[in-house]
């Protein structure tokens, strides 16, 4: 075993933390790779981080739990980057991925997160993160959109 794996991660949570990463580079948003789901981590937007085993150098890699228990983002590992790469849609070998938004995989990242949480794994804060983007986000995206097309009513 690597000297960044913290834990074992059981197959079942394996399996399932492939599938939410398929799901979500699908329907929701993914960082793919450890700079890019480095910078998810330190933004505050990653709700699931799924590190490969087998990166080497393990440098590559090694900072990314450290991370994750810094900032409370639940995080878990799977046995190959290839396999990674692969959920991700990926046509090489990828060393990590953040899920930002699940979209349709929201409820296997919940059941991952509480699969870990269980074993001791990972100990969520009071107030979790939220797995889908508040309207009034939503909302200010959507305005801020407009006046880029010069759409917006002028207030009088």
């Amino acid at each position: 075993m690597k000297s960044y794996v913290k834990f074992e991660t059981p197959k079942e949570v394996q399996t399932k933390a492939l599938e939410a990463v398929k799901v979500a580079a699908d329907t929701g948003k993914i960082r793919k790779g450890a700079n890019e789901a480095t910078k998810s981590i330190e933004a505050g937007n990653a709700t699931l981080v799924v590190i490969a085993q087998d990166v080497d150098p393990e440098e590559v890699v090694m900072h990314i739990p450290i991370l994750c228990a810094e900032k409370n983002v639940p995080f878990c590992y799977v046995a190959t980057k290839k396999e990674l790469g692969t959920a991700a849609g990926l046509p090489v070998a990828c060393a990590a991925v953040a899920i930002e938004k699940p979209g349709n995989a929201a409820e296997l990242a919940r059941d991952i997160i509480e699969k870990l949480a269980k074993e001791g794994k990972y100990e969520a804060k009071k107030q979790e993160m939220p797995m889908k983007q508040p309207e009034a986000e939503e909302g200010k995206k959507e305005e801020a959109a407009q006046k880029k097309k010069g759409r917006t009513k002028k207030k009088e």
